[in-house]
Parts: structure tokens; sequence; C-alpha cells
């Protein structure tokens, strides 16, 4: 199967360390390091590059493989990374799937022409806001940006109606953000989508005068937002369930709650992971898995294990949260998150990161 892909497949993975070494800067530190799996079953015949935890989708990956008898590569890495080994292999690339950890990703890549078209009947199971205009890939789960805040230290009645309201005095040296994160450069992108460059280059910068607290990772600021050494936080919803569901307690029970920004505000920006299918396609199996990832199974598991909002219509979200054709989302469409390294220039130039 797909001889000349084969033989490119060496000299990609080949090249991945020294692509690293220039992507950095741009990766989400909460994504994993690279590294290739295979599954078991049969011949190695799917490639999947993916920007996603190994080990969340791997079990899915060797369901599938178990499921079909087909058999899979997988190579793991950042998102952006990720996307980036895409872009200059080209039409060498030996990737079938492209699973990505933000639209932003999948954008940059399907307008590079990578990226093929969806069956109508694949796409139409997911709301036309979180898919490529183009249907060259849709999502498959969803990530609502929110503010996580100290029940005891921040009365209901004081959170903010906008995120811009995070600059001003009275929330100095209380908020954690985490600059290097994907899902943060994401939501600044979408900032810069919806009201300019120069409003958002002003909005860092102020943020950076009012002595935010900087994290890592967003699993951090929501560990130190219940336990009280920050009282405010902007982090992605499913890291307060991981926080619960570390302790061993149900989350109505952490000092950490959820606060959904109104008003459509970019603040409540709603991202997705999603797939593509790379190049041409001289078989079924990529699309086979993209179908998979969008089953009622698969939407159900990413559902119970991560607690993000399904894509595919008709699977019912996270219990305990909103339904997500409830949530007040910026009118800021997916498809022009792509240009990411605009905004990792202007977190760096606002002297927080």
């Amino acid at each position: 199967m797909r001889t000349t892909r084969r033989l490119a497949r060496t000299a990609g993975l080949l090249t991945t360390s020294l692509l690293a070494l220039g992507l950095a800067a741009c990766g989400s530190s909460e994504e994993q390091p690279e590294g290739t799996v295979g599954t078991p079953a049969g011949e190695q015949e799917l490639v999947i590059y993916s920007g996603r935890d190994e080990g969340l989708v791997q079990p899915l990956i060797d369901r599938f493989s178990e499921e079909t008898g087909v058999g899979v590569e997988v190579r793991y890495g950042g998102t952006s990374e990720m996307a980036a080994q895409l872009l200059e292999e080209g039409a060498n690339s030996p990737a079938d799937v492209f699973l990505a950890q933000d639209a932003g990703a999948l954008s940059a890549v399907s307008n590079e022409g990578m990226l093929q078209p969806l069956p109508a009947e694949t796409v139409a199971k997911v709301a036309e806001t979180y898919r490529a205009q183009d249907d060259t890939w849709v999502g498959v789960t969803g990530r609502s940006r929110v503010l996580v805040y100290n029940k005891d230290s921040v009365p209901e009645a004081e959170l903010p109606t906008s995120v811009f309201e995070l600059t001003e005095p009275e929330w100095k040296g209380r908020v954690g953000i985490a600059p290097t994160n994907a899902s943060f450069q994401a939501f600044v992108t979408a900032m810069r989508v919806e009201h300019g460059d120069d409003r958002t280059r002003q909005w860092l910068e102020d943020l950076a005068a009012n002595e935010p607290q900087i994290r890592e990772r967003n699993g951090m600021i929501v560990s130190d937002v219940d336990s009280g050494a920050i009282d405010v936080g902007l982090v992605n919803h499913y890291y307060v369930y991981e926080k619960a569901q570390e302790d061993g307690v149900p989350v109505e029970d952490l000092n950490a709650a959820l606060h959904f920004f109104p008003g459509g505000d970019t603040g409540a920006l709603v991202n997705v992971s999603g797939v593509g299918l790379v190049n041409e396609q001289e078989d079924g199996d990529g699309q086979a898995f993209v179908d998979f990832v969008l089953s009622q199974e698969s939407q159900e598991y990413f559902r119970d294990e991560t607690h993000e909002y399904p894509m595919a219509e008709g699977v019912e979200p996270p219990e305990g949260l909103p339904a997500l054709d409830t949530l007040e989302v910026p009118d800021v469409d997916l498809n022009d998150l792509d240009d990411l390294q605009t905004t990792v220039t202007m977190i760096s130039e606002a002297g927080l990161s």
C-alpha cells in the first residue's frame, strides 16, 4: 500500500528531531513528547500524526485497530510540531490522518492544500460552527475557555463579565495564566480576530503590568486556585473535572469553580480538537478512522474520560455542564485561528513568556 509514501515515512521521521528544535517556542507545554507507537493488528497501514495525549487517544486507536483489523502507526508530538512536520513534508508526508489539539493547526495545514474534503455525511455529524468551511476537517471534542475561581475568596457577585476586566487594578496579582500553553495562545488569537491586533496587544501589555501569576500548565492553575494560592485563572473547563477526579471528590466539593463569561465575550471561546485526512487517500482506512472518532462510542469515551464536549450531534454533554448550544460564545470563526506565530510573538513582546 502506498509504496512511495512508505519510502517517504523513514525520511520524514528522521527529520523530526531537527524540526522540534525550531518549533519548541510554538508548542504547548501540555502536549506530549514526540514518539512513535504502533498497534499490533495487521500490517501497519494507517499513519496518524497526533497532537493529542498518547495516554488518552492510544486506547481508542487500539480499539479502532481491533475492530477494523487495520494496523496503525501513530506519531505523537505537540500539535504545532505535528502541523509544521506536515507542512515540511508536503505531498511526500507519510501521514494519512492529522489528529490535532486545536482548530488553528488544522486550518494552517488545510490552507496549504494538504487536507482532503470529507464526505457530506461525515461533516453533517458536526455543527457548522465547529468544522472547516471547506469540509477539510471536523471537530472531535470541544473545550470552553472559562475563568476558574476560588469560591472562598471571590464571591460570585464580584466575578468579571469580560476577560478584558482582568487588567483592572482589583485583579492585580490575582490572575493565573499559562502563556506558553496552546489553549491560551488560541484564545489570544481569537481576540486578535475579533478585536484586532492593537487592542489585543494593549490587553496583553496591561495584563503583564497587572502582575499575573504565570504557570506552565492549566492544571497547575486549577490546583493553585483550589488551594487558595491564586484567586482566579484562565483555563479550559475540563481541568476542574480533572482536579476533582485526581482528588477523588465530586467537582462541586472543590474550592475551585467554573465561571463562563457571558454575552459572547472572547473569554468564552469554544475551541475544538479535530481531525482531517492528509493528502490523497488511496483507500478508506483514514475515512474509517474519522468516522470512528465521531461515533457515539468514541464521543462518549472522550466525554467520560476528559469531560470535553462531544462534537457529534445527539451525544449528551458531560454531566453538570451546560449544553454546548446554550453557551454564549464569541463571534469568531475557528477557521481564522491559523496565525499562531504572530500571537506567540505578541505574547512574548508583552513580557508574558
